[in-house]
């Protein structure tokens, strides 16, 4: 599982630390039409994690360059970030953060959400 401590996220680590061990056997355990939702990021698009994926038979969304205002996790990853940051006490352990998150999750007010660009929801 990533680590929290190692610093950024590179293409190995993403590879090695989320797609082999996470969206492979997800992606099995869907079948045939599983299809991974990632944007842009250059760990993402990075040719030894397309390669990963070609290899594995693990179909990626097309998604527009620039263009992470279409994917609603990354309003919410913001959102909760911005809270998490506000605390007076900022977590101390990789526990605390998990608990600081689950708890603002929880806060996040639904209207707050926004729906997925048509396009992407066409394609879910």
């Amino acid at each position: 599982m990533c680590s929290l401590a190692r610093g950024s996220l590179t293409a190995i680590r993403y590879r090695d630390e989320i797609l082999r061990p996470l969206v492979r056997p997800y992606a099995g355990a869907v079948g045939p039409g599983f299809l991974l939702m990632q944007d842009n990021a250059r760990p993402h698009v990075a040719g030894v994690c397309q390669q990963f994926l070609q290899d594995e038979g693990i179909d990626a969304m097309d998604w527009p360059a620039r263009s992470p205002d279409l994917n609603p996790i990354e309003h919410i990853w913001d959102i909760m970030s911005r809270s998490i940051h506000q605390r007076h006490v900022a977590p101390q352990t990789v526990q605390e953060l998990a608990d600081a998150l689950v708890q603002v999750w929880e806060e996040i007010p639904q209207e707050t959400i926004p729906p997925p660009h048509q396009e992407h929801a066409q394609a879910l």
